[in-house]
């Protein structure tokens, strides 16, 4: 009975530990920053203009600072090959003469006695494991924090519900100015310790998970 007891208790743990947090919209993580209210200037002349309000026809409209929202267009690819190959052949050969003893071979009713064995072991494996993925689309992010060094650190998350379940898009990384476009656009593949994340939740997306069951026959608690 405490056997049975063991094993459930390894399966529930197992099972425990291959389940993540799912994710849920308005992550404070993911939470937009304001930028600072530019202080109140007094008009001492009663003209409507305020110069500290106006922006220029040539003034540069891309992100520089904290609150600034960041187009991150999403090109992504990847492609992963591997292969394997595995040959084990061995022989082995053991020959013993007719044992002499007594001035003469050693029979059995007639028979020398002799030993003769032979043993061979052929193993090959082969293994191809081949996987890509792509990623277009695109996510706007905030300005989270300006580096001493001009860099960005932004951050974002796009919710999008569909039927019955959502879909999300999460991106955090940093970028430098210099690759910000004039349209305030930047490539994926310029984003640091770029952090993207694309997944879903609902029915859909929990039909494509393993179940726990066979998560534990794949976890390192099966111990065969």
């Amino acid at each position: 009975m405490n056997k049975y007891l063991a094993l459930a208790s390894v399966i529930f743990i197992a099972g425990c530990s291959s389940t993540q947090q799912k994710p849920i919209p308005d992550d404070p993580f993911y939470a937009p920053v304001y930028p600072e209210a530019p202080p109140t200037k007094m008009v001492s002349t009663g003209s409507i203009y305020m110069d500290h309000q106006s922006s220029s026809l040539y003034s540069d409209i891309r992100a520089h600072k904290v609150g600034d929202i960041i187009t991150v267009l999403l090109n992504e690819s990847t492609q992963a090959k591997k292969s394997a190959n595995n040959e084990i052949k061995k022989d082995s050969n053991l020959s013993v003469d007719p044992i002499y003893a007594g001035g003469g071979n050693v029979t059995i009713k007639g028979v020398p006695l002799d030993l003769r064995y032979s043993d061979a072991m052929d193993t090959k494996r082969e293994a191809d494991a081949d996987q890509s993925n792509s990623l277009d689309g695109s996510i706007s992010a905030n300005v989270m924090q300006v580096l001493s060094n001009g860099n960005l650190v932004i951050r974002g998350e796009k919710w999008i519900s569909i039927n019955n379940g959502d879909e999300f898009i999460r991106v955090t990384g940093m970028v430098r100015s210099q690759d910000i476009t004039p349209e305030n656009t930047v490539q994926s593949t310029r984003v640091a310790n770029a952090r993207i994340q694309y997944s879903g939740t609902g029915t859909f997306a929990d039909v494509q998970k393993v179940g726990w069951l066979s998560s534990f026959f794949m976890s390192e608690w099966w111990p065969f």
